[in-house]
């Protein structure tokens, strides 16, 4: 299916023909292509914009991702630790535990400037933490941001023309770019539910 770009982290935890696999996958700048194995079930954890692995930076994952080893169903290995494989019902608690035990840790400079706050540092202190907790600029997070919303309103019945000015697009041939960019769908499919699958909401 269409893979949309998307600005945050996440673990992804899938079987297969009977065998177990986990991985990290990192924020995505464009769009592209994602394999579904026929038969695989899958559980996914999303992780907030601004959070990032202790011991994997997050710019390391732009647009890539690593396969965690020694995955089993019962369990696979994060930051030097065994940490039980969760199902739908326990991906909360799975989260809760990795903050508690510091493997998923926040920059609170970050935090804040997500919040709307504006910190006394520097602007260039402020990209480059941003960009080293996210391992995107704050610009393209409101590019990609910003395509995902017009996805969504689009496919909820909206027209090109009311995307652009919602979300404040120059124009319609801004918006398309945009789209075809982050999303891989244009405005008429979006809007028709043309052009096969599209993970639009993970």
């Amino acid at each position: 299916m269409t893979s949309v770009a998307g600005v945050r982290w996440g673990l992804v935890f899938h079987e297969q023909q009977g065998r177990a696999y986990a991985s990290v996958t990192g924020p995505e700048t464009r769009t592209g292509a994602a394999p579904v194995p026929e038969g695989a079930s899958f559980t996914g954890i999303e992780f907030a914009l601004g959070t990032s692995l202790r011991v994997m930076p997050t710019p390391a994952l732009v647009d890539g991702g690593l396969v965690l080893p020694e995955a089993t169903r019962r369990a696979f290995r994060l930051d030097g630790a065994s940490w039980a494989t969760p199902g739908p019902d326990d991906a909360e608690a799975l989260v809760d535990r990795l903050v508690r035990a510091g493997v998923v840790v926040r920059d609170p400079l970050v935090a804040e400037v997500l919040r709307g706050g504006c910190p006394g540092v520097s602007g260039r202190t402020v990209e480059r933490r941003f960009r080293a907790a996210t391992g995107l600029t704050r610009g393209a997070v409101r590019q990609i941001e910003r395509a995902r919303a017009a996805a969504e309103l689009l496919v909820a019945g909206d027209t090109a023309a009311d995307v652009v000015a919602k979300l404040d697009y120059f124009d319609e041939p801004h918006l398309a770019r945009a789209l075809r960019s982050y999303v891989g769908r244009t405005a008429k499919q979006l809007r028709e539910g043309t052009g096969g699958a599209i993970a639009l909401s993970a």
